[in-house]
């Protein structure tokens, strides 16, 4: 085990660098002059030739890219070029919080709402439950999270004013506050999400129902919910897992238009202004943090199988 860790860690490292390499030279290709942005129509040409010494592009593009890779691996992603200049691990610092805590509550809520109804309508096959958790699989993955939030909005927090409508508050300003401003937004990422999941614990259900052995469990007289919870939903869990990884994967970076419709300056909402100003440092380390997230995901899934199934086993 861990001999298959330290190689995957290995493979982990290669993946960042070669993300690292391809956003760099990407942006590169981007149309659009970061100078340009930060000057507009202002700035004269001597001005522009300034801040491009200054920001270090009248340098070679591979020096610029060893320079910012030396960097990187003493873990400094550099300063943001636009607008207060701050370094961009401060940036990423501040944002992370709020995207961590929406992706957590949304993928909690996703949880709730996906295991019961999955299993319900798998042991309820084409009953009137297995047709309405269908029916709500269908409408979770047919309306767009951003329509869903700017309902929310509308109903809980215009009309009933039961929650608030834009904003964040952390942790540290008290439990209600922090989860008052997270509640409609939770719910608008979480429903879509709950929608995939819960097909997919549907379809292992099923599968895992059919098998010789839960027929044995069955004739030996034991309880339906020994067998649903104990022996079916475990050997289901295969597939769901990693449906699941993935998922929080996404949460963490695709999450952007309701961080924008709730006014959450989060990881998504950070990346997205670093695209539109051509903020290259901004951009680099938001995508980097993000890559991140896949590759741990995915290690943490991959390790969960052996926990989930003791046949398991990596050598």
């Amino acid at each position: 085990m861990a001999a298959y860790i330290l190689r995957r860690l290995i493979g982990a490292a290669l993946v960042m660098i070669a993300v690292a390499t391809l956003v760099f030279f990407m942006l590169r290709l981007v149309p659009g002059d970061p100078i340009a942005a930060m000057l507009a129509e202002a700035g004269s040409d001597e001005a522009r030739e300034a801040l491009t010494r200054k920001l270090g592009f009248d340098q070679p593009l591979i020096v610029q890219y060893f320079k910012w890779f030396g960097n990187m691996l003493q873990g400094d992603l550099g300063a943001s070029i636009y607008g207060s200049n701050q370094p961009v691990s401060k940036i990423i610092v501040e944002a992370l919080p709020r995207t961590l805590s929406l992706a957590f509550l949304s993928f909690v809520i996703a949880l709730i709402i996906a295991i019961p109804a999955g299993i319900i309508a798998a042991t309820r096959k084409n009953s009137a439950a297995d047709t309405a958790v269908s029916l709500f699989a269908f409408l979770g993955l047919s309306m767009p999270d951003f329509w869903l939030a700017i309902l929310l909005i509308i109903v809980f927090a215009a009309n009933l004013q039961w929650l608030p409508a834009i904003g964040y508050e952390p942790l540290s300003a008290g439990l209600w506050p922090w989860l008052s401003h997270l509640i409609l937004p939770s719910i608008a990422i979480g429903t879509g999400f709950s929608a995939i999941i819960a097909r997919m614990i549907r379809s292992a259900m099923l599968e895992v129902l059919n098998a010789d052995y839960m027929r044995t469990a069955a004739s030996k007289g034991l309880p339906t919910r020994i067998i649903l919870l104990r022996h079916a939903f475990p050997n289901a869990l295969i597939p769901v897992i990693t449906v699941i990884g993935i998922a929080f994967a996404l949460l963490i970076s695709g999450a952007v238009v309701v961080e924008n419709v709730f006014a959450i300056k989060g990881l998504g909402r950070v990346l997205i202004q670093g695209i539109q100003n051509r903020d290259y440092p901004v951009v680099q380390g938001a995508v980097l943090v993000v890559s991140a997230f896949f590759v741990l995901s995915n290690l943490l899934v991959d390790l969960l199988y052996a926990v989930i199934d003791p046949r398991i086993r990596y050598s």
